[in-house]
């Protein structure tokens, strides 16, 4: 079954890894013997992803220094990697919407013969092929969650609904415990599993934590529902937090609630726990 490309945000400063993340950035840092970053790497390339794109700043050099051009796990082959250099681009990081709507042209997009990164990027990509329908994953570069599988079958239910986004969900954190966004009950059967439903504005609904992981259509990154030019050519800093709340408004956002293991790594406390761990 086809799956779809994958961006991983790792762009990132890590005020509060701080001094972990003075020489080294955050998705380098180690959780039981591998990079945060592997991790995700490693489960994309054996969910048969067809590429990945990583978008960097702070001290990006090291994370294509580790990684190269390709990445893949035991029993899979290696999954073509780019990287969408912000700090080299603008100067430093875009945030989440910004870099994403940066790296989109050359993740959705294979390249035609004779053409450059600049007329991807300008949104003037000729005749070049869509993948995976203008439809791909996202994951936060700095997030564990070791036992997610991306899988191609949950990557095609999404591709057959009608939604804009399908996020994953996850019990609030100690550090998050009010939640980000309401959860509804749906309906079962589309192929992603139980726990299925919608995000909403509700304040009386149960309240859940977005997990950074999901899956989201090229559409939810243009015109009219986004206003960053395609490409971001100029370098606009946004983030998606506002983008992902009008959608909700909307009725656009699907959601699965996950009870897998799941670590924001936003402190050096939070890592030492990890690392202690079993």
């Amino acid at each position: 079954m086809k799956n779809l490309p994958a961006m991983v945000l790792a762009a990132g400063r890590g005020e509060r890894m701080r001094p972990l993340t003075d020489a080294m950035p955050k998705p380098l840092l180690k959780v039981r013997g591998k990079p945060l970053l592997q991790w995700h790497l490693e489960a994309l390339a054996r969910a048969g992803c067809p590429k990945a794109m990583i978008n960097t700043a702070w001290l990006g050099g090291q994370i294509q220094a580790a990684f190269g051009t390709a990445w893949g796990a035991p029993y899979s082959a290696a999954m073509p990697l780019e990287y969408s250099d912000e700090q080299a681009d603008f100067g430093g990081a875009l945030e989440t919407a910004g870099g994403i709507v940066r790296a989109l042209p050359r993740l959705l997009k294979t390249f035609s013969q004779g053409e450059s990164q600049d007329s991807v990027n300008s949104g003037n990509s000729g005749d070049a092929g869509d993948f995976g329908e203008g439809a791909f994953w996202l994951v936060a570069g700095d997030v564990y969650l070791p036992q997610f599988a991306f899988e191609a079958a949950q990557a095609q239910a999404f591709l057959a609904s009608e939604d804009w986004a399908h996020v994953w969900l996850v019990p609030n954190p100690a550090h998050n415990p009010q939640g980000d966004f309401g959860f509804q009950n749906g309906p079962q059967g589309r192929g992603v599993g139980p726990g299925v439903g919608r995000v909403v504005m509700d304040e009386g609904a149960p309240r859940y934590t977005y997990s950074t992981l999901g899956l989201y259509r090229r559409a939810f990154f243009e015109a009219p529902h986004c206003d960053i030019p395609w490409g971001n050519p100029q370098g606009v800093r946004a983030a998606l937090a506002p983008l992902l709340r009008r959608a909700i408004e909307g009725g656009r956002v699907g959601a699965t609630l996950y009870e897998g293991p799941w670590t924001d790594v936003g402190t050096p406390e939070r890592l030492a726990e990890l690392n202690q761990g079993p």
